[in-house]
């Protein structure tokens, strides 16, 4: 068998820690009972596991319980936060303000509310990344019902400032949502610190399973009205119906406590790889950092190379490690990333991008292996681009 590639998409998606399986599997088959089922032990034994879940990942952001609501994932998270809120707060107002830079499951909601009437601010960032908070600040007006800025970029790994965004959002009365899918259990979250109102989370960025995910929506100071946008059997307080997955959000919560115990250390250990790849990529004449040098997660590395195509830099590389040129979700379009575009980057110099996702299992040997294959690679295509 054929050795598998290095793995270094870690922000597309992160491998189940098999921690997080062992949590799980006993409620596939053993406690597999319903947890709305409240009229026997089996539905118990569920409700008490979700409950447990709901705990962790709300001592994790600071925040209560009861002001989890589970989803399918972030995609979902995001829908139910910007649709929700569109919809509840239609009569005070339909101006939202967002960034050019977000995930497209934030991105798209908000182009689709324009269908209905809704005016959308798309505010620019810096060369680095980061909004400018005086933009922010001048683009709201009495309309202005919600700001929807991610925590942590998932392609250029920038940490927006959070804390000063929602200061802002606070001395106008505004509601906040953030993106946090890339940052939770990398980066300490605090809702009440950063007086955010609604936070978007997933499991698979944070070594858990797919296909679950949870919004924090406040509950008090003040008390965030949503719109469901799922309906039927009432699961999750009528804010979002449909039976819980059980298996998945045990592990979720299983996630988020591995990662909390090892945040500081885990945190550290990535940056020192990133920065030891980082040396030996821009060692090269014409490879550029993408976004904040200091201000990002500790395992992201984005850079953008002249005279090279992405695309063959990427088959060149095929079989040997996995990575990407931008966000796995739009991987499959010709379009150059909007992420980059943002930044005011060429399209040429787009395409010839490279995103690299550190995580949990990744050694410094990989990286050294990775690290001068790369560079070879380089230093070849340049020359046969020179010779053609």
């Amino acid at each position: 068998m054929s050795q598998r590639p290095i793995y270094l998409d870690n922000h597309a998606t992160t491998p189940m820690d098999k921690r997080v399986l062992e949590a799980m599997l006993p409620y596939f088959t053993e406690h597999f009972g319903n947890p709305s089922s409240i009229n026997h032990l089996y539905g118990w034994e569920a409700e008490a596991a979700v409950k447990k879940a709901r705990e962790t990942i709300a001592n994790a952001i600071n925040c209560s319980p009861e002001e989890i609501i589970f989803t399918s994932g972030a995609t979902e998270a995001n829908n139910l936060a910007i649709k929700g809120i569109a919809e509840a707060y239609f009569n005070q107002g339909q101006h939202i303000i967002t960034v050019q830079t977000e995930h497209r499951a934030v991105l798209d909601p908000c182009q689709y509310l324009e269908t209905l009437g809704f005016e959308i601010t798309y505010l620019p960032v810096k060369k680095d990344g980061l909004i400018d908070l005086e933009i922010l600040e001048k683009n709201i007006r009495p309309e202005t019902i919600l700001v929807s800025v991610m925590v942590a970029n998932n392609e250029i790994g920038v940490l927006q400032p959070l804390k000063e965004i929602g200061r802002i959002c606070k001395k106008y009365d505004i509601l906040f949502h953030s993106d946090g899918a890339q940052a939770i259990g990398k980066i300490p979250l605090n809702v009440q610190a950063m007086n955010i109102h609604l936070l978007s989370l997933t499991a698979h960025k944070v070594y858990g399973p797919k296909g679950i995910g949870a919004l924090y929506i406040r509950r008090r100071d003040p008390r965030v009205k949503i719109a469901p946008q799922l309906h039927g059997g009432g699961q999750e307080k009528g804010i979002r119906s449909g039976t819980l997955y059980t298996p998945q959000i045990v592990g979720f919560g299983k996630a988020i406590e591995l990662a909390l115990q090892e945040i500081d250390a885990e945190s550290q250990r990535q940056k020192e790889l990133r920065n030891r790849l980082q040396k030996q990529l821009l060692s090269l004449e014409g490879v550029h950092l993408n976004g904040h040098p200091t201000q990002r997660l500790s395992g992201n590395l984005n850079v953008s190379i002249e005279g090279v195509d992405g695309a063959a830099l990427l088959l060149a590389l095929q079989g040997i490690v996995a990575l990407s040129s931008g966000s796995a979700c739009t991987s499959t379009t010709t379009k150059p990333s909007h992420v980059l575009k943002a930044l005011g980057h060429s399209d040429k110099l787009a395409y010839g991008s490279l995103r690299f996702g550190l995580g949990r299992f990744t050694t410094t040997n990989e990286i050294d292996t990775i690290g001068q294959k790369i560079v070879d690679t380089i230093q070849s295509l340049r020359q046969a681009t020179v010779q053609n």
